[in-house]
Parts: structure tokens; sequence; C-alpha cells
């Protein structure tokens, strides 16, 4: 019996550490919102041995059911966490449907700098996962991260939302729905956010981005720009997914 023992101990030394558990993922939950007087769904990632954490930094996203199905945000999360190239973190994904008419998409009037939704982050979405979990109350610890129009969204939490958001991830900001943004961040104080920024060369408004770009750097923002080779779909964005993790949430 000892030897057996010796020989399975000797085993698990030569195959290496045993890989910790995974995360998980919970299913729907509703909010109510006051501030934008209807109901909305999110879900939340937890990483593994939650209750032994505190202060755990936060990633919210918009278009949450896109970032678990064509993100595959869960498995990123679990194997970045796994190889400890991030700390644990709760990440929240935030549906922009209607939870009672799935065919109802809001996103379009939730993300171009619609105050209100910014008060729903804030005053109630936010404070509602600190109460549910040990989230960090450190506005550094928490990022909002969005494609497309809800790049547009964090670009627009930048300014109207800081006071709850650090870090702002915008992925392909479509910025046509809000011309004039670009001219409030030149023209309006620079904000305590870090940046990440990314677009594609290929039909991604690339002009556009970076003129956005330039204009954040010469207001000495500090930032995370990535160009990449693909145009504005999951082949540009999925890839830079670990890039966006890395960036906040390095141990």
């Amino acid at each position: 019996m000892r030897a057996f023992v010796v020989a399975v101990i000797g085993w698990l030394t030569l195959s290496g550490p045993v890989a910790a558990e995974n995360g998980s993922l919970s299913a729907n939950q509703r909010i109510e919102s006051n501030a934008l007087g209807y109901a909305l769904q999110y879900r939340v990632y937890t990483p593994a041995g939650l209750e032994g954490l505190a202060n755990v930094p936060v990633l919210y996203m918009t278009d949450g059911q896109w970032y678990i199905d064509s993100g595959k945000m869960v498995k990123l999360l679990n194997r970045e966490i796994k190889k400890g190239t991030i700390k644990p973190i709760i990440a929240v994904f935030v549906d922009n449907r209607d939870p009672d008419n799935l065919r109802n998409n809001r996103r379009n009037s939730q993300f171009f700098c619609n105050a209100n939704y910014a008060r729903f982050f804030a005053g109630e979405l936010v404070p509602t996962i600190s109460d549910d979990y040990p989230a960090s109350a450190r506005r550094e610890d928490r990022v909002i991260l969005g494609l497309s129009f809800g790049g547009l969204n964090s670009a627009c939490f930048g300014l109207i939302a800081h006071p709850t958001f650090g870090g702002i991830a915008m992925q392909s900001p479509a910025m046509h729905p809000v011309p004039k943004l670009l001219e409030l961040y030149e023209s309006e104080e620079k904000r305590p956010i870090k940046i990440f920024f990314s677009v594609g060369r290929k039909n991604d408004n690339t002009a556009a981005a970076r003129r956005f770009k330039a204009a954040l750097e010469r207001k000495g923002y500090e930032m995370l720009y990535k160009e990449v080779a693909y145009g504005h779909n999951w082949q540009n964005w999925r890839p830079l997914l670990d890039d966006v993790l890395e960036y906040y949430f390095k141990p």
C-alpha cells in the first residue's frame, strides 16, 4: 500500500500541479431600473474560491450576451486566472435586450451617451453587485467594456461616469451617433481614466478611430491602442480580449 501511495505522489509531481477549479457563470438575474424605467438582465462570472477573496476587481460588459457566446469570455477568464496572468476578477455581462422580449434590442437607445443609462450603472447596478459579491469599492478596480456602439458607450462613460469607472475599454467604437464626443474629449478637462482602444483596418471606421486616438494622445490619456488587420467582427475583437484583461487586471 505504501509503495502505491509513493507511486501516486511521484506521478503527481511529474505531471505538474493539479489544475485549479474553473469559475462559474450565474443564470440571468433581473434588475428593475428606476433610472431607465424598465427591467434589465445580467449574468455574473465569479472566479473559483470567491468565498476566500475580498476587494475583487470587476469588469462590466455591455452586449454581455455577445461576449459570452461569441467572445467566449468565460473560457478566457478561466484560462487567464489559472495561468496567473490576471488577478481573480468578477465579470458582469449586461444584456442590452428587453428580458421580457429578447427581440427588442435596446442598445441604440442605451449606448448613445444616455445619461440615464450611466445613472443605472452608477446608482443601481454597481451597488447591487457590491451588495451581492465581494467587489472592490475602488473606482480604479472597475472597468466598462463594449464593442461597436458599446465601444461608443464606453467612451461616453469616460466623460459622464468616470467617478464610477476607472477604466474604459473600447473595441471598434462607432462614434458617428455622437459626433461631438471627440470635441468634448478635446475641450473638457482630462478625466482620471485608463483607456483600452482597438480598431480594425478593414471596414471598421479606422480613419475616425485614428482621429480619436490622436485627440486622446494630445490630451495625455493613459492608453493602450491596437490596430488589427480585420474588420468589424469577432475575428477582430475576440483575439484582443486577453489584451484587455491583462492591461487592467495584471497581478
